[in-house]
């Protein structure tokens, strides 16, 4: 039987530099580099498993494997095939030599970076990858990366929580979490059978203290009453990170949404400033009608923008080249202030002066912290974004902010 020409090469080192729209990219026989929509890169060997469905193995990030290795992973893939193997389960994992044994399972650190590679597309921000990497690599999942994915126990899974399940709760939860999935994920395919060890209800809830129990993490809030005296002593300092910080709090964003601010996004003649859905939490545009004061704010960091930069220059550049201030920048103006708050606290902050000191509606207030308002029926039928209203509660919200005491003004 003659056996079908390859498909020629389509990607080189060149193109791969080049390529930045969303969407899978093919170099030929199977392989692809997909780009998903946070701008991540991953290499993707697509073909037909035995039952008809579309098998999709990944074979890692563009930023750990170049186009020679992936072809050679491809090309491995491929091989696996041929011997009548499904490269999903098989991956790494040598074909038997003697009589009819099974081919060997692949360990669960095997298995969980493949799996991060097939569903990173879906994930909601760079940082979302990076964060199931850590969590389920050495320094947490060092003593069943090794072992067979079939292999894993309860017992081991409780060896990984019970350390740190008092101390850092929300990694914890966030660790047992991704474990179950990827070790549904094993069952789903064939590797695993039976119970799921990292399941919590009826399982490992009997074995670890209940999350309501736990000590929970909020960010401490600076009481509303005092921000306009924070705000005073903000004023008399100079930098990029004091004018970040007097804009986060007058704009009540986040911080991230703030520091990854953009001058393209900025309005000033309509007073808007208009926040992707990718840099926002929930996924959704976002629109922030500024204040006066809050445009001030950007007036006098305009002078820094680079000329011709396309509006592609951060709105508060950091020290170096092309990137934007830390967060940690704004919490290092906030301690030599021995302000005894956090960054996102003043959201809280903001909040409870809606409810205490305005007649604006909650759905206002809560809209104004790019929250979700309603449920799904509701939220369909509501198409605005009551930007006007908006602008009103924020204007008010400038003029306490700037409400400067008196002997505050004259220290």
């Amino acid at each position: 039987m003659a056996v079908a020409a390859r498909t020629a090469k389509r990607l080189n080192t060149r193109t791969l530099a080049t390529l930045t729209k969303p969407g899978l990219y093919a170099d030929g026989d199977g392989l692809n580099l997909q780009i998903g929509k946070t701008g991540s890169r991953s290499w993707i060997y697509r073909y037909r498993r035995g039952d008809g469905r579309e098998g999709w193995l990944g074979l890692g990030s563009l930023s750990d494997v170049t186009l020679a290795q992936a072809r050679e992973k491809a090309a491995h893939a491929r091989q696996l095939r041929a011997a009548g193997l499904d490269p999903l389960d098989e991956k790494r994992a040598p074909v038997a030599s003697q009589g009819d044994a099974a081919p060997a399972k692949p360990t669960f650190g095997e298995f969980a970076d493949a799996y991060v590679a097939e569903i990173e597309a879906g994930f909601s921000n760079p940082k979302h990858r990076a964060q199931w990497k850590m969590t389920l690599g050495d320094a947490y999942c060092d003593t069943i990366r090794g072992k067979p994915i079939d292999e894993v126990t309860t017992d081991d899974v409780v060896g990984i929580l019970r350390p740190i399940w008092l101390t850092k709760s929300e990694t914890a939860s966030r660790i047992r979490g991704r474990i179950e999935q990827v070790l549904s994920a094993a069952k789903a395919r064939g590797l695993r059978s039976g119970d799921n060890p990292a399941l919590w209800r009826g399982h490992l809830d009997v074995l670890l203290p209940r999350r309501q129990k736990l000590t929970r993490g909020h960010h401490k809030a600076k009481p509303y009453a005092e921000v306009p005296a924070l705000m005073a002593r903000l004023g008399r300092l100079t930098g990029m990170s004091t004018f970040a910080l007097r804009f986060t709090i007058l704009t009540a964003a986040r911080s991230g949404e703030v520091l990854g601010a953009r001058w393209r996004e900025v309005d000033p003649e309509a007073g808007v400033w208009t926040v992707p859905g990718e840099r926002m939490k929930m996924g959704r545009e976002h629109r922030v009608p500024l204040s006066p004061a809050a445009l001030a704010i950007l007036a006098e960091v305009a002078p820094l923008r680079p000329a011709d930069d396309g509006g592609s220059a951060f709105v508060f550049p950091g020290q170096k080249r092309g990137r934007p201030l830390s967060v940690m920048a704004l919490t290092m103006v906030m301690r030599r202030l021995r302000a005894d708050a956090t960054v996102h606290g003043f959201r809280s902050a903001f909040r409870d002066w809606c409810a205490e000191e305005t007649n604006h509606t909650r759905e206002v207030a809560e809209q104004a912290l790019a929250h979700v308002v309603g449920d799904a029926t509701e939220r369909a039928y509501r198409r605005g974004d009551a930007l006007e209203k908006r602008r009103a509660l924020m204007a008010e919200w400038a003029t306490y902010c700037e409400r400067w005491p008196t002997e505050e003004k004259r220290a």
